[in-house]
């Protein structure tokens, strides 16, 4: 029997705070068990498994070994110009002259992620 994935976890200095961040990029609330200070803090979007944000004593050193890819609903620029605006970083610009490609940028903490084009622009 296979096995489903439940959650993606990603460690972080502040559970809650990285939580409320991401919870901005997806559009949609922390769940409403988690409080400030707490040790763990999730994120549950209908369409993905679970955003689960875990508090770490040590702070990240190094790439990611995996990360989450994200395909905005709207075009990638405009995706991209938004996460900025709430605080994410670009860490490495892999977008192409032709418009294909993809932005790596870095949430507060310094995780990174992608974010690929929109369904449209693929189109």
């Amino acid at each position: 029997m296979p096995s489903t994935i439940q959650n993606v976890n990603i460690d972080a200095a502040d559970a809650y705070a990285l939580a409320l961040w991401w919870s901005q990029v997806v559009d949609h609330p922390v769940h409403e068990e988690c409080a400030p200070g707490d040790e763990e803090a999730y994120v549950v979007p209908p369409e993905g498994p679970t955003l689960y944000f875990s508090k770490v004593p040590e702070p990240k050193v190094v790439k990611n070994r995996v990360h989450l890819c994200l395909t905005p609903d709207i075009r990638r620029e405009a995706e991209v110009d938004r996460l900025l605006a709430i605080g994410a970083t670009l860490v490495d610009d892999r977008r192409t002259p032709d418009g294909k490609g993809w932005a790596v940028l870095a949430d507060p903490e310094g995780n990174e992620f992608c974010v690929l084009r929109s369904a449209a622009e693929r189109a």
